[in-house]
């Protein structure tokens, strides 16, 4: 048998080789940005929309609170000074204590029926 020149194995170049593929630095900076914000979706994001959730929840309950308050002392305040038109101060200021009182206890009362109970 004649043996004539080996044959060379020809294989195409290599993916990702920085040596034969010019875009390989484009290439893989992309999936590096594509991982990172896939990572960035499914962690960094939803944990801060819970921070931005607890901190405006806090902060909304706290200013509805004192609103509330607000409000209860300037309908004290009211109810004084229009009892005032047909009472003298001290027994105005009991009324508007007394009308107050039992206005709020009647919501209580209401709210009570309504909760839910455990069987």
């Amino acid at each position: 048998m004649a043996a004539g020149p080996p044959e060379r194995l020809a294989s195409p170049p290599m993916p990702a080789n920085p040596l034969t593929d010019p875009n390989w630095a484009e290439e893989t900076t992309d999936q590096v940005v594509k991982l990172v914000d896939n990572v960035k979706a499914k962690t960094t994001r939803p944990a801060v929309l819970v921070a931005r959730g607890l901190v405006f929840g806090i902060l909304a309950a706290i200013l509805g609170l004192f609103l509330f308050v607000l409000a209860l002392i300037l309908g004290i305040r009211s109810l004084q000074a229009g009892f005032s038109l047909f009472l003298d101060r001290p027994r105005a200021v009991y009324a508007s204590y007394l009308f107050m009182g039992g206005t709020l206890s009647i919501v209580g009362l209401l709210f009570f029926r309504k909760r839910k109970v455990a069987a």
